[in-house]
């Protein structure tokens, strides 16, 4: 990560509202101000969707808001519009993205917990399953390359489900959440110009194979988390 002078830098972290102490500090010796959005609270129909605890970085150092140092407030909740369906269509469309996004489910821990709680029983379709077993499951190969879109969630969002078809469900939403955490990336980098920083190396290679199909110019950076 190579940075020029912090006074004319600021930075948006993503994919997720919060980020370690550790990775905050770093990014406070870099960039004048940290962008963060608010929790990202889906609503796939009219019924259905994900729920949000609103909790801020700034909870935590309210003193940094003050000074503007950290940026927050910036809502990615409620439905996708027309634009933003299209954006994740293209991803879960996307041979390359597609790939990217199942050996990051199937290897990389930390972007398992950021989509799944698997420690206990969950539920899928109609059955309740141990969590390992649910996960094992939803790495299979074949779900690589099994068509998906906005539409197709909100279908199986619509009715009851069997067991199979909750799994269809559950990683289809895992997909859709992915994508659209990274079209909101886009949108507030370019709206505000912000860089966008994360310490996830999972989601930055999929924001970079999103820009560069897309052929989107975002300044896109990866701390490389070491030790925590």
């Amino acid at each position: 990560m190579s940075m020029t002078s912090q006074e004319s830098r600021h930075a948006l972290y993503y994919p997720f509202h919060l980020c370690h102490d550790r990775t905050l500090q770093r990014l406070l010796a870099e960039y004048s101000s940290i962008h963060f959005r608010d929790y990202m609270a889906l609503q796939i129909t009219a019924m259905s969707g994900t729920t949000a605890y609103m909790d801020r970085m700034g909870n935590a150092h309210p003193e940094l808001v003050t000074s503007g140092r950290i940026v927050q407030g910036y809502s990615v909740s409620g439905p996708l519009d027309a634009d933003a369906i299209a954006a994740v269509n293209r991803d879960l469309a996307d041979e390359a993205w597609r790939s990217e996004f199942h050996v990051s489910l199937t290897n990389d821990r930390r972007f398992q917990r950021g989509l799944f709680d698997y420690s206990h029983g969950v539920r899928i379709g109609n059955a309740t399953v141990p969590g390992p077993a649910a996960l094992l499951r939803l790495v299979e190969a074949s779900r690589q390359h099994q068509p998906h879109s906005v539409q197709e969630l909100q279908r199986l969002s619509g009715r009851r489900l069997s067991l199979e078809e909750g799994y269809d469900y559950e990683y289809a939403l895992a997909l859709v959440k992915t994508s659209a955490s990274l079209v909101y990336t886009i949108r507030l980098s370019l709206k505000h110009g912000l860089d966008a920083v994360t310490d996830s190396e999972a989601h930055f290679r999929l924001l970079e194979r999103t820009c560069s199909r897309d052929q989107v110019f975002v300044e896109n950076w990866r701390i490389a988390r070491e030790g925590y």
